[in-house]
C-alpha cells in the first residue's frame, strides 16, 4: 500500500515538473512527410483563456536539412470568438549567414520557437483559432512554393507573460 502511494506521488510530481508553469497551451501538427503544402492551412483551436492576464504567443517550427531557405515567411490569422480576425505576414530567420541552422536540437531536426504576439490579453472567453500557412516564394517568381520541403512539424504555444 505504501509503495503504491509513494509511486503515485512520484508520478504526480514528475508530471507537474515537466511543465514550467508558464505554458497554457502547446500543440504540434505534422506536415505531410516533411513537406508543407501551400494550400495546407494548419489550424489550432483553444478556449477558456484567462481574460485578465497577458500572454505571449509563439509559433514553433521543426525543420530538417531538406529546408532549402535561410528564412521563413508565414501568414498567421488569429480569429477571436466575436468574429474579429487579425491577419499578419511574418518573416523569421531560420539560418545564420554561414548556413548554420538556428534553433535547438541535436542531429538533423531543429526546433525554433518564434515570437508571434507579445503581452496579448484575450478580450473574452470562447473559442479562438490560429491558422498558419507558409508564404514562401522563389526570387523573381510570383507563384508561391507549392510544397515547402523540410518543415516537419508546425506548432503553436501560449505562455503566461511575466
Amino acid at each position: 500500500m505504501f509503495k503504491n502511494l509513494f509511486f503515485m506521488l512520484f508520478l504526480i510530481v514528475f508530471a507537474s515538473s515537466c511543465n514550467d508553469g508558464k505554458t497554457v497551451f502547446s500543440e504540434y501538427k505534422a506536415t505531410n512527410n516533411g513537406s508543407w503544402g501551400k494550400d495546407n492551412i494548419i489550424e489550432f483551436t483553444f478556449l477558456d483563456m484567462d481574460t485578465i492576464h497577458a500572454h505571449n504567443l509563439f509559433i514553433n517550427i521543426r525543420n530538417d536539412n531538406m529546408f532549402p531557405y535561410s528564412n521563413l515567411f508565414l501568414i498567421a490569422e488569429l480569429n477571436y470568438p466575436n468574429g474579429e480576425t487579425v491577419k499578419d505576414t511574418l518573416e523569421f530567420e531560420m539560418a545564420l549567414p554561414d548556413g548554420q541552422w538556428i534553433g535547438k536540437g541535436q542531429g538533423s531536426i531543429k526546433e525554433n520557437k518564434l515570437w508571434y504576439k507579445e503581452n496579448i490579453v484575450f478580450p473574452s472567453s470562447g473559442v479562438y483559432t490560429v491558422q498558419l500557412s507558409h508564404a514562401m516564394r522563389k526570387n523573381g517568381n510570383v507563384e508561391g512554393v507549392m510544397d515547402l520541403e523540410g518543415i516537419t512539424d508546425v506548432g503553436f504555444q501560449i505562455e503566461k507573460s511575466n
